[in-house]
């Protein structure tokens, strides 16, 4: 019984963060990644009000709505501010654009409320309990118990009974005949975003009595809000509530019955649900699949400069050990690698035009892999296994995903990372947990700084000048012909099905490939190689070079992890000026740094 009422609670503050993400998505169609920084922002500025208020419970409830409203005009400055010029843009470009904001408000309340963790003291009414078949039961829980459907109820009597709850149901179905009937857009989605980052600031500020707030809360809680909103169905606010307390419940008692299987529950429920009902619960197939690539034209050479500019860097980086030192062929080493990883994760949302959002399940994978097998054996056995084992449970994936398309087959993919990251994380036995495996070193023929930098130079830049090839390939064409228009395809006897598949397979022993090579490059593998933001990273390359340019994930790679790793030596607020770069070049540079190039040339990206 405790565990159930636990449950209860615990989908109520779940349902409050999912509610407003819902909000927003089903209206403007922004994947808002920043709807994490808002619930932590509501954490710390509830935090800041009510430990200076008086301890009633009348006070506390005007300080948790005091929070809400302050965090609703934080989100509104950010709509006006950035996402309203991002709203015709591909779902990915918003991604992009709101992780920067993710970066930029860490570092910020690391600058306002210091890098510990700030608890609630619980006056003596947040400290009372009542006796429930023989069980204490905190009040406070029951309290959230009650708020979960009181806010479901107001938000549908919200969206159905008053006028602007119908234009926001009207701008779900049809924006522009919204538009053509003129209603102010403008106005209605600051509107919208305002009343999703209240519920985000809500949510915040309610969770402080159970939880403290802390920097790490903001990926944490959008992960499994994102989750939610994937079960329930997208715009579907009924289905958020069921999906909020199928996924507390199952967290309540998995922990009791299943304790080793409680960071996955939650994920595999997700891939069970999309696999059966391919738009959730409730929800309805897209009108737009913006998430993906864009459309793009033929694959046309490079022009004489690029291929020149190409010719030239790829001839310093194989000269390298000639001129530079141990250190710097450390870190050109790891750009190799990341190129690699950038490059197969663009062979998938480019021209294959399916997003994925845990594209460090094959990086991870790859990673043990090679870790686990050269322990055994040898070097080239173990990224030998890397390559064929990623590429092989990607495959399997893909047959069972690729039918999926958006939204729904990014958080697929996220799903499966968060599965393999815990396995690693909870299969001490095999993977050592936290404490990863160790002594994953090169072979002797290897072991010297320029001998095991030429190995990762052939790996690596070989590997993505072979899926480079592929793409030029008939495979290829055929790949980017059912990305641009399955009917069409098929009807000429190209099954996107098989491609698709094929497509998953190979970015995934790329990916594992590039995992393998980083095992050696580090010496061991943690479950972090499989992570949210080992993804994050490959995205951010991925979108930072250009998804439609052939190029675009060198170029990206480079940039980020020279930017990365200059301001980490330059500066302890790297994160605040990295998000700032980030966004002034989604909204300078909208094509990446790659496409921008490909246009000034007088080329259109492919």
């Amino acid at each position: 019984m405790a565990q159930g009422l636990t449950g209860l609670a615990s989908a109520s503050a779940l349902f409050l963060v999912a509610a407003g993400l819902t909000v927003i998505f089903g209206v403007t169609r922004v994947v808002n990644f920043a709807h994490g920084s808002l619930t932590m922002l509501g954490a710390y500025i509830g935090w800041s009000i009510l430990t200076r208020l008086p301890t009633t419970p009348a006070w506390f409830g005007l300080g948790v709505i005091g929070t809400a409203v302050a965090v609703g005009l934080l989100g509104m400055v950010l709509e006006i501010a950035l996402l309203r010029r991002l709203y015709r843009a591909p779902a990915l470009f918003q991604l992009l654009a709101t992780f920067g904001v993710v970066l930029i408000v860490q570092d910020l309340a690391q600058r306002v409320w210091g890098p510990a963790e700030l608890s609630l003291p619980r006056p003596a009414w947040l400290r009372g309990s009542v006796a429930i078949v023989g069980t204490r039961f905190p009040v406070y829980d029951l309290a959230l118990i009650a708020i979960g459907p009181l806010v479901l109820a107001g938000l549908w009597l919200l969206f159905r009974q008053t006028r602007w709850g119908t234009l926001v149901r009207a701008a779900t179905e049809d924006r522009e005949m919204l538009g053509a009937l003129g209603v102010n857009q403008a106005v209605l989605f600051t509107s919208v975003f305002a009343l999703g980052s209240t519920m985000a600031g809500l949510g915040g500020a309610l969770m402080l009595p159970d939880q403290s707030a802390n920097l790490q809360m903001d990926l944490t809680i959008i992960t499994d809000a994102f989750v939610v909103v994937v079960i329930g169905g997208l715009g579907s606010l009924s289905g958020a509530y069921l999906a909020a307390l199928a996924i507390a419940e199952l967290q309540a008692y998995g922990i009791v019955l299943v304790p080793r299987g409680t960071l996955v529950l939650a994920f595999l429920l997700m891939a069970l649900v999309l696999m059966l009902r391919p738009n959730g619960l409730f929800g309805h197939p897209q009108t737009e699949t913006r998430v993906g690539g864009m459309a793009g034209t033929l694959v046309r050479p490079s022009v004489m400069t690029a291929r020149l500019l190409g010719a030239v860097g790829l001839a310093a980086a194989v000269a390298a050990p000639l001129y530079a030192g141990a250190y710097a062929l450390s870190v050109m080493s790891e750009a190799m690698i990341a190129i690699l990883f950038a490059a197969s994760l663009h062979f998938l949302m480019g021209p294959g035009g399916m997003p994925s959002f845990g594209h460090a399940a094959w990086f991870g994978l790859g990673a043990y892999a090679a870790g686990l097998v050269a322990a055994r054996t040898a070097m080239l056995p173990g990224l030998a296994a890397a390559l064929v084992l990623a590429g092989v449970i990607a495959a399997l994936l893909g047959w069972f995903t690729v039918r999926l398309s958006g939204v729904y087959l990014a958080m697929i993919t996220l799903a499966f990372a968060q599965i393999v990251w815990a396995v690693a994380f909870q299969w001490s036995e095999v993977t050592g947990g936290d404490n990863g495996v160790l002594g994953v070193w090169p072979a002797g023929w290897a072991s010297s700084p320029a001998a095991f930098y030429w190995v990762v130079l052939v790996l690596c830049l070989g590997g993505t000048l072979l899926l480079r090839r592929v793409l030029y390939a008939p495979f290829g064409y055929a790949l980017r012909a059912a990305r641009d228009s399955p009917l069409r395809a098929e009807a000429i006897g190209l099954y996107s099905l098989p491609m698709r598949v094929a497509a998953f397979g190979i970015a995934g022993a790329a990916a594992g490939l590039a995992g393998g090579v980083f095992a050696f490059a580090k010496g061991s593998v943690f479950p972090s190689y499989a992570g949210i933001p080992r993804s994050i990273d490959a995205l951010l390359m991925v979108l930072l070079g250009g998804v439609q340019a052939m190029s675009g994930p060198i170029v990206g790679a480079v940039a980020y992890t020279g930017v990365y790793d200059l301001l980490l030596s330059a500066t302890d607020m790297w994160r605040l000026v990295l998000g700032l770069a980030i966004v002034l070049l989604v909204l300078v540079f909208p094509e990446g740094i790659a496409g921008t190039a490909d246009r000034l040339f007088g080329r259109q990206p492919a």
